[in-house]
């Protein structure tokens, strides 16, 4: 019997080699076939070997959305080596320290980021090859000894003749979370493809049989999902969105970087099947250029749109009944939960006028439970707040950093579980409620607010475009609740106008005590918030 791989690498070329002339990426200057896609990524791959790159050893990638995103982590994935996604909002401390964090062997990047990665890498003894997209910057690499990437593609071999991998690779994604230095976390491929590349039904929970299943299901239809990943691939959620397409011999449609209407325009143009979003910062914009239009003053054809779905920030329920009356029945709006470390923990289909606290309350995927502080089952309908916590396919633990690795890592009664940090409650249906993130849990006189539930409730508010909210101490109460917010348009909202409109939806020692107005809410380019930010914001000034 041939074992099975489960390798991410091994499943996108059983994809290519089932529908070989099927479109597998798509970007506004190019579109390649699986046959392409994975020719391009041996080329690649062979190039990188040349240079001594080999198993276990780190390929960084620095780029916005496109299709040699893709080619690179293929490439790195061919050679048993292991691509790291760089933030391309890094500043040159940050790109320094994940540069050395993360071992990095060579850097595949554009050319308008060679400025900052050549004064991040100076004086680095591992770092030594730099391979450089063309993004229209003009002039060469700068002071980066560096390959133009297709010149480096023009003279390797398109011959898929790499060593056999194995489930035991790794794959390791860079997570910066809402606070605090980046964190790899590294995971087996067979835990990771398991966890949120299919190989486990997302709504049945069954495995799949063997690894050739996904191909196989791919050359058996001829009218594959168009999918169109928004989110950075330097995110997750994007780069989970793409695998599971390619492993599928699904068409990948990206946008360099997220703007509403050229996300409209893509949809209407590529025939998007399911539109994958990472929360308000995407959903509310989008909802924005669809009720107005496109520029030349017509509706968006968003009729090819069979599913939009949410997942890793918060989307709400404003957002969402308003998107539901736009895009009409015909399109299934989705809200995930989940997060690097602890993979998919649970999915809800959004209905309208669904209440929700902080999260969304969603049907719990496979393994994923609710921890108490003593690491024992929060009792379903106690109200008891616990931590979500997954066992069975888990990654491995954090890259370089043993200390976060056993904090968020835990053994109970010999089964191994990861407990990331997300706040919850069960509810008496087995279903579960995110709360929030603990390390923003702002304490005010001994009571917990989850910054996400205040959050939402503001946003409910008709003059509040986008908020986030934070604890600024307090000589009384220790915290107390300070929330900055973008307004919409025009609009001014007072401190006691928000404080009675929250009241209706939060208790009273969750309302904010102070408001603080912004022309536009910084977020991460995943959309995640930047409660850093937001503090010094809520620090700096009073109104």
């Amino acid at each position: 019997m041939v074992p099975m791989s489960f390798n991410i690498a091994d499943l996108i070329e059983y994809a290519a080699d089932a529908v070989p002339d099927r479109e597998a990426v798509i970007d506004p200057s190019l579109r390649v076939t699986y046959r392409q896609l994975d020719e391009r990524a041996n080329r690649l791959a062979h190039h990188l070997a040349a240079q001594g790159v080999g198993p276990e050893q780190h390929v960084g990638v620095y780029a916005y959305n496109r299709v040699e995103f893709v080619e690179v982590m293929l490439a790195a994935l061919k050679l048993r080596a292991v691509p790291i996604n760089i933030n391309y909002r890094y500043v040159t401390s940050e790109l320094r320290y994940i540069f050395e964090n993360a071992d990095l062997v060579a850097l595949v990047l554009e050319r308008q980021f060679a400025p900052l990665a050549a004064e991040a890498a100076a004086g680095l003894t591992k770092l030594e090859h730099f391979v450089v997209l063309d993004d229209g910057t003009p002039g060469g690499a700068g002071k980066l000894d560096a390959v133009e990437y297709e010149a480096a593609l023009e003279t390797a071999s398109t011959e898929r003749n790499f060593d056999t991998r194995s489930a035991d690779d790794h794959y390791v994604l860079y997570t910066g979370g809402t606070t605090g230095m980046p964190k790899g976390v590294v995971w087996r491929h067979e835990d990771v493809i398991r966890t949120l590349g299919g190989g486990i039904d997302f709504y049945t929970g069954e495995p799949v049989a063997h690894d050739h299943v996904l191909a196989e299901r791919a050359a058996a239809t001829d009218a594959p999902m168009r999918r169109f990943p928004v989110p950075p691939m330097m995110h997750g959620a994007a780069q989970w969105a793409t695998f599971q397409g390619l492993f599928a011999g699904e068409p990948v449609i990206f946008v360099p970087r997220f703007d509403a209407d050229l996300v409209w325009r893509t949809v209407e143009a590529e025939k998007a099947n399911l539109l994958l979003i990472t929360g308000d910062a995407m959903a509310r914009p989008l909802a924005d250029a669809l009720r107005a239009g496109s520029p030349e003053g017509r509706p968006w054809d968003t009729s090819s749109l069979i599913s939009f779905s949410s997942s890793a920030a918060v989307f709400s329920p404003s957002v969402k009944d308003e998107l539901i009356d736009l895009l009409g029945p015909n399109t299934v709006i989705t809200d995930s939960i989940g997060s690097s470390e602890g993979g998919f923990g649970g999915m809800t289909i959004v209905q309208k006028g669904q209440a929700q606290r902080g999260g969304p309350t969603v049907m719990a995927g496979p393994d994923a439970l609710v921890l108490d502080d003593s690491l024992v089952p929060v009792v379903p309908g106690s109200g008891m707040v616990g931590r979500i916590a997954r066992s069975g396919n888990v990654p491995i633990g954090y890259y370089n950093d043993p200390v976060k690795t056993a904090e968020t890592f835990v053994e109970i009664d010999g089964r191994r579980y990861v407990v990331p940090g997300d706040f919850a409650t069960v509810e008496s249906d087995g279903t579960i409620t995110l709360l929030g993130r603990g390390s923003m849990c702002i304490n005010t006189g001994g009571e917990k607010v989850f910054p996400e539930e205040v959050e939402t409730a503001l946003k409910r508010h008709p003059a509040v475009f986008d908020a986030l909210v934070v604890g600024v101490p307090d000589e009384r109460f220790g915290e107390r609740v300070a929330a900055v917010v973008a307004p919409r348009p025009g609009q001014a909202p007072t401190l006691p106008e928000l404080a009675e409109h929250c009241r209706e939806h939060v208790a009273g020692y969750k309302v904010p005590r102070e408001i603080h107005l912004v022309g536009e809410i910084e977020r991460l380019p995943s959309g995640k918030p930047d409660y850093p930010w937001a503090k010094k914001v809520a620090l700096s000034k009073a109104l």
